[in-house]
């Protein structure tokens, strides 16, 4: 009679395809290791974009009335917006938009094309004078690289073209998708004229303006024909030198008086006198350079390029100008992919070590060659699927450590046993895998659904973790295929038949196994008490949960941290600056301190896709500060909370760490929206007090600021017409004299340069000349008082900013919870709306809430959304490998009861649950019932074999008992590295806490509620 065949018997025959395979997995699995990317966190992209239109001269209220409005409405109207959220500030638009998450990366391409057609068929709608809007589709791409480049003895000018340099340069190497340059100052041609002589010489403003603006433009003098040739006809005229602006006659046509520019004007070249973004590296001067990297590409690697491109360049670095790294993600990721590595392999190490104590050296290496065979095949499939090596697939496979052992461990512990109940090694090779084979897949594809939510949730969330779930499928699944083809083949390789073969001894005798057989049958004597008490125990551990710290995403590991500084709406930007400086030098004084650096007017670039910059302010600024040690941060955050209390006073200071996972603006925000303004304020105003009421809330403020000056002069329309004057005139007569006026553009190589008209210093900058303006009058020819054109000068307050949501006025209140308060901002938030959600809302308003809360809340539902279907797919699958109801309600009565476990974990070690404490529970339920699986297989197939039903009940557990404590001990070890990692420890708690109680379940609840449901009464005497 032949041998019966299946995959364990072919493997142990066909040795030439096991040798084959395994040399295929270890060489294959090595090199593709070598070759996956690696990033320091998985790539998402940010579906998010930006339409910026300018306005001069308008109001915050006629910019949203005349250009916002509008826009988002234009906008809106595509299918894809998921919401849209608009600023309206004086002479500026910006309307930021949000895709769906349901849209993937690969559509975005022709989601912003119908974007920009959209905002330009808007564009010919819009007011006169308002530019064309700007549609800005690359606001989400990450600088992984970001550089500060400064020299003491040198002028923004030379930075720039050394800045240029290095752009030109960088941008050819493979795998970088391109260099920024930010903090450019604009470079300018100054014309300052004196008022005084202007008047006394009787020359109008207009005169000047179309000299400048016709003398410098490009325009074509036509072509003529010469024989066969036809020929271009080019006029000289234009400036050469900014010097040749001095010799243009501005006297009057046919005058005998001959006036040049450089006889009434200094002329001279220069930056912006107010810039609207200014970037400092330890309080000196500096441009930023950020260098974006092509996706899919290994960051360590394109950094080394870079790195070495970079000293090559470096010997034509001017002396004096000195380049420093405020970002490099390629180092960052090294060592954090290095860390995480490192934590594989100690998983790994650890595992093994287990397995050759409890299960002995041939069994335990044979495990551990399987274990690792089976992660080489990971790294294959990763390769094939590109999915880099970052932080989430490291994770997921030492997530998957536990389980990717048991499959094999099952088989293992077969195989041994078959061998010492004297059956050849093929023999117990097959009648384990013809055993294990189709519930160990079900096990395994049930606990790979468990993880589907993650990889079908639509939104950045599941977009971040996705690939937790692939890695997760693809690994149990090589484990399930290893433990049925190379397991058998390695287990005939080293064991050895035995010799004096007792098919009557007891495979399973030792201390342990005689301790679970007397607490066995005590619990299945006892079988109402025990369930009692594990109801009783879940109970109590649900209303512990509720003291289980909630929140979201940790804070990363790189240490750095960030402080925004407000200045009241309306602040000069320069006065912004010296808050900043101010907070730079604090710094700089302190030990562990290795850098500070400034942004002014605006957010830094994105250097890490966890980071969101914040818009254009003049009162806003943020410094960047790096420590020596992550450790430091809260010590040095703690001191500079106080000096900034007593040494910035006007200033609205807030501290915050880098975060891991998605972020938003404040931990807390609620959103007030209706149509009145200072209804809106009124509203704000009380939840800022109710807010201010709570000792715990920090960093307390709105997003519409305060009210800002503004001077309005009073036209008197009468007497300006009288004398032929406009209100045009005199918007340019006001411009001219305090900020400077563009009349015109110079060229300069490829440099734009505009020409910028204003009186000298002392006259611009000095209030008090206000009244003392004259202003030209066609009708009588000469200059005449402003105050016959103007009744008055009034001061008045008008909103700086309005924000809009949803095309709805909506106004934001902030808060976090005090970095120093034992208080999460779940804990802070529930504590807070109850009160906030009291507040009376008049007809038309509405609050809706933001923050963490609404982040969380997206994730989860999402999550959640996919969710019951993944938990009914493992159901049903439960129910198909039974063909029985009643055995697959038995094993997922116990997934509940692992709350039990989870709860006291959490609360003993004092750990957050958040998102990936939410994937650790998905995990647990999927090992829970993994285990299940195999154990009430085991009890079936006992009864099949003709066993009393009680035996076969306790006979089955018994042989279980090494199989589920390994499993569970390889996991639980195995996640010990992951308690250390900030971003995976909440995870680790949830799983090792949870499946340490759910080893007890699996051998003790479900033995005794598989006796209950099918009616299995225990003997009178065993």
């Amino acid at each position: 009679m032949s041998q019966p065949q299946n995959s364990a018997t072919y493997f142990i025959k066909h040795t030439t395809t096991s040798w084959m395979m395994l040399a295929i997995l270890l060489v294959g699995g090595a090199i593709s290791y070598l070759g996956l990317g690696r990033l320091e966190d998985p790539q998402f992209t940010i579906k998010e974009a930006m339409v910026i239109t300018y306005y001069p001269g308008a109001s915050a209220l006629q910019v949203e009335e005349e250009v916002t409005a509008p826009l988002e409405s234009a906008i809106q109207a595509l299918p894809y917006i998921k919401h849209v959220d608009s600023i309206s500030k004086a002479g500026f638009s910006q309307v930021h938009l949000v895709i769906k998450p349901t849209y993937k990366s690969h559509e975005l391409a022709q989601i912003w094309d119908e974007l920009r057609r959209k905002v330009h068929d808007k564009t010919p709608s819009l007011p006169p004078g308002a530019n064309a809007p700007i549609v800005m589709d690359d606001f989400g791409d990450v600088y992984g690289v970001l550089l500060a480049l400064s020299g003491n003895d040198y002028s923004y000018e030379e930075l720039n073209d050394y800045a240029d340099y290095l752009k030109r340069e960088l941008s050819t190497l493979n795998g970088i998708a391109k260099v920024t340059i930010s903090g450019i100052q604009q470079e300018q041609v100054f014309i300052d004229i004196s008022r005084e002589r202007m008047t006394n010489l009787g020359i109008p403003l207009s005169r000047l303006y179309q000299l400048l603006q016709t003398q410098n433009t490009v325009q074509d003098a036509g072509h003529i024909r010469i024989g066969d040739e036809y020929i271009r006809i080019h006029p000289t005229g234009e400036f050469r030198s900014v010097q040749e602006l001095g010799d243009l006659l501005v006297s009057q046509a046919g005058s005998d008086k001959l006036i040049y520019l450089r006889d009434i004007a200094d002329i001279s070249e220069g930056i912006a006198e107010v810039p609207s973004h200014l970037t400092n590296y330890n309080r000196m001067p500096s441009l930023r350079i950020g260098i974006a990297f092509n996706s899919g590409v290994n960051v360590v690697a394109v950094g080394e390029k870079l790195r070495q491109k970079m000293n090559v360049l470096d010997a034509n670095r001017p002396l004096g100008i000195e380049l420093h790294t405020l970002y490099d993600q390629p180092a960052e990721v090294d060592a954090s992919s290095t860390g995480f590595v490192l934590n594989l392999l100690a998983s790994i190490l650890i595992v093994i070590i287990v397995l050759l104590i409890f299960m002995g050296v041939r069994a335990g290496m044979i495990i551990g060659i399987i274990l690792l065979l089976t992660i080489l095949g990971t790294f294959i499939a990763m390769k094939v699927m590109d999915i880099q090596l970052h932080r989430i697939s490291l994770g997921a496979l030492i997530i998957a450590l536990g389980m990717l052992v048991d499959n094999a461990l099952v088989v293992t512990e077969g195989i041994m046993v078959g061998i010492k109940k004297g059956l050849s090694r093929t023999r117990a090779a097959y009648d384990i895998v013809q055993q294990t084979q189709w519930p160990l897949l079900g096990a395994t594809v049930i606990a790979v659904t468990a993880f589907a939510p993650i990889g079908l949730s639509p939104d950045s969330t599941g977009e971040f973790v996705g690939s937790l779930f692939y890695v997760l499928l693809i690994s149990l699944l090589f484990s399930w295929i290893t433990a049925i083809t190379l397991t058998p083949f390695l287990c005939h390789l080293l064991f050895k038949e035995e010799e004096q073969p007792d098919a009557e001894s007891d495979p399973y005798h030792g201390f342990l196994y005689d301790i679970y057989r007397t607490t066995l049958s005590l619990i299945l004597a006892r079988r109402g008490t025990t369930m009692v008490v594990m109801v009783v125990a879940m109970f109590i551990a649900i209303y512990g949960y509720s003291f289980v710290k909630q929140s979201f995403f940790p804070p990363s590991n790189t240490p750095m941290f960030l402080i925004d500084i407000w200045l009241p709406e309306g602040s000069d930007i320069r006065a912004t600056q010296q808050q900043a400086l101010a907070l730079e030098n604090y710094f700089q004084q302190q030990d562990d301190v290795e850098f500070t650096s400034s942004t002014v007017g605006q957010g830094e670039q994105r250097f890490m896709l966890t980071y969101a910059p914040e818009r254009q302010y003049r009162a806003y600024a943020q410094v960047m500060v790096r420590t020596t040690e992550r450790d430091q941060i809260p010590a040095l955050i703690d001191q500079a909370q106080e000096w900034a209390k007593k040494e910035m006073p006007d200033a609205f200071v807030k501290f915050k760490r880098l975060q891991i996972g998605p972020g938003s603006a404040a931990k807390i925000e609620a959103r007030f929206a209706g149509p009145d303004q200072e209804q809106l304020r009124i509203l704000a105003e009380q939840a800022k007090s109710i807010m201010r009421a709570d000792p715990d809330t920090d960093n307390i403020r709105h997003d519409w600021r305060e009210r800002e000056k503004v001077i309005r002069p009073v036209f008197n329309e009468d007497n300006a017409r009288r004398a032929g004057i406009s209100k045009q005139d005199m918007d340019d007569l006001l411009q001219l004299s305090f900020s400077g006026k563009s009349i015109g553009l110079y060229r300069e190589g490829t440099t734009l340069k505009p020409i910028i008209m204003r009186p000298p210093a002392y006259e611009r900058l000095d209030i008090d000349g206000l009244t003392d303006l004259q202003i030209w009058s066609p009708v009588f020819s000469r200059y005449i008082p402003i105050g016959q054109v103007v009744e008055r000068f009034d001061v008045v307050f008008e909103d700086p900013i309005i924000a809009r949501r949803d095309r709805k006025r909506t106004i934001r209140v902030f808060a976090d919870p005090d970095l120093n308060a034992e208080i999460t901002a779940d804990g802070l938030f529930k504590r807070l709306r109850p009160q906030l959600e009291a507040i009376p809302l008049p007809p038309g308003y509405e609050l809706s809430w933001g923050g963490e809360y609404e982040s969380s809340s997206e994730a989860k539902q999402s999550l959640f959304a996919s969710l019951p279907l993944g938990y009914l797919l493992m159901f049903i699958i439960t129910v198909l490998l039974f063909n029985e109801m009643r055995s697959a309600l038995v094993i997922w009565a116990c997934v509940p009861l692992a709350i039990i476990g989870v709860s006291a974990g959490m609360l003993m070690l004092g750990a957050e649950f958040g998102f990936m404490a939410l994937l650790g529970f998905l995990s647990l339920s999927g090992m829970i019932i993994k285990n299940g699986i195999v154990l009430v297989d085991q009890i079936r197939l006992e009864l099949s074999e003709g066993r009393e039903s009680y035996d076969a009940v306790f006979h089955a557990s018994v042989s279980r008992l090494r199989p589920v404590t390994m499993a569970a001990l390889t996991t639980i070890l195995g996640m010990l590295p992951l308690l250390f990692d900030p971003f995976f420890s909440a995870m680790a708690v949830v799983i090792s806490f949870g499946l340490g109680f759910a080893t007890v379940l699996t051998l003790g609840v479900v033995p005794v509620l598989y006796a209950m449901s099918h009616g299995i009464k225990a003997p009178v005497k065993h």
